[in-house]
């Protein structure tokens, strides 16, 4: 999972630093492979991070405190990290840090629901969100794309929930479907070869659906000729047009007609750019767990070699994307966008490997870690106690008698 995650961490860099298009305005390759899919990978991993935080199975009644504390806390714990990143250039990189603290805590019901439901939920939110997108955005208030700081949260919050709820470039509401991915991944047998096969089938399916699907209703039943002639009124000139249908947009599609709801570019967040992306994270953690089962030394050994400091990297996936954030908006970074990202991929590789080696887990991971565990503790006391309270009560038959007090009076505790 580390492994997959250094594959999502290094993919968002070239996304930001490497051009997205060529001189004719056509995708690069890295773009076309990147685009949109490693945010999504990083939503997937994050509904497994849940998985694992809540020990990979339904939360029992009894440890609810405890799971939504611990929710709670790494919420707010990655949403001040992302408002602290709120300076940075939104023209540069948007910074999802912020969506992700308001996804943690919309995935919180999700812990309490049995697995085919969180499925089934999940499912609902891809298909039925874009849709109830399309009606709201109209009435909502219009997005302003800047990456929101602890300012913009005290002066206007409502505007700033609104865009990270369901307006910005990475629509919490929406993104739920691929929290709810990751978490019915998280709780699945893994270690079962049929369960890892049955992961690479769907994700498989469900990537090349989307492109498929999209062809078929644009081309053939002219969506895409619908798209043009409201063209006028979406709000967009041709040439935005052509680069949203190309390169994809700011978290969602105009309102002029319900056909662009059949488009999958990236970062437009309707059923079928969700369909696809989730898809291809799923995908792409059935290799890593494929790759992981590999027994013979020679392959095992050259899988190694790749996938160490993979896992290294996306072990402080936080922390480096932290840094990377930082970087990319700093006079530091004054080189040419391939030696930029060689730059950045050579020291992450370099400084992941060593600091796994001897430190372990990176220094904002542990950060939030701490503070979750820390948080599950305090309310796991909390309940305890307060559930020993109930059991004291003197017409409890369970209830501890001091010696030396008559049976009929209360014991003092």
């Amino acid at each position: 999972m580390d492994a997959a995650r250094g594959v999502a961490l290094f993919g968002m860099i070239a996304v930001h630093s490497l051009p997205n298009s060529d001189a004719a305005g056509r995708p690069t390759w890295w773009f076309t492979i990147f685009g949109g899919r490693t945010a999504a990978l990083f939503a997937v991993l994050a509904g497994f991070g849940i998985a694992f935080l809540t020990d990979r199975r339904r939360v029992r009644p009894t440890a609810r405190s405890g799971a939504v504390a611990a929710l709670i806390v790494r919420a707010l714990a990655i949403g001040a990290i992302g408002l602290a990143l709120g300076y940075a250039d939104a023209s540069v990189t948007a910074v999802i840090l912020p969506y992700y603290a308001v996804m943690f805590v919309l995935a919180i019901p999700l812990v309490f629901l049995p697995t085919w439901l969180v499925a089934f939920t999940g499912l609902v939110v891809a298909a039925g969100v874009p849709v109830l997108r399309m009606m709201l955005l109209p009435q909502l208030p219009a997005p302003t794309h800047d990456n929101a700081g602890f300012a913009q949260l005290v002066s206007s919050p409502g505007a700033v929930l609104s865009e990270l709820s369901l307006t910005g470039e990475f629509p919490a509401v929406a993104w739920l479907a691929y929290l709810c991915a990751g978490l019915v991944i998280g709780r699945l047998t893994l270690t079962r070869m049929r369960a890892i096969v049955g992961l690479l089938v769907t994700g498989v399916a469900f990537a090349a659906a989307a492109p498929v699907a999209t062809s078929i209703l644009l081309n053939r039943y002219e969506g895409l000729r619908q798209i043009w002639f409201t063209q006028p009124k979406s709000g967009l000139n041709a040439a935005e047009t052509t680069e949203l249908l190309t390169l994809g947009g700011d978290g969602s599609t105009p309102t002029s007609t319900w056909w662009w709801l059949a488009v999958d570019a990236p970062h437009t967040s309707t059923p079928l750019d969700l369909l696809g992306t989730t898809g291809s994270a799923i995908a792409l953690l059935a290799v890593m767990l494929l790759a992981s089962r590999v027994a013979r030394p020679l392959p095992r050994r050259a899988i190694s070699v790749l996938l160490v400091p993979l896992a290294a990297a996306g072990g402080m996936a936080l922390s480096f994307y932290t840094a990377h954030i930082i970087f990319i908006n700093s006079d530091l970074d004054s080189f040419a966008p391939v030696p930029g990202f060689l730059v950045q991929a050579l020291t992450i590789v370099l400084l992941g490997t060593a600091w796994w080696a001897t430190a372990g887990r990176g220094p904002l991971e542990g950060l939030v870690t701490a503070l979750s565990r820390a948080a599950r503790r305090v309310a796991g006391r909390t309940s305890r106690r307060r559930r020993g309270r109930a059991g004291m009560s003197m017409y409890s038959p369970e209830a501890p008698r001091a010696s030396g007090y008559p049976v009929d009076r209360p014991a003092t505790i």
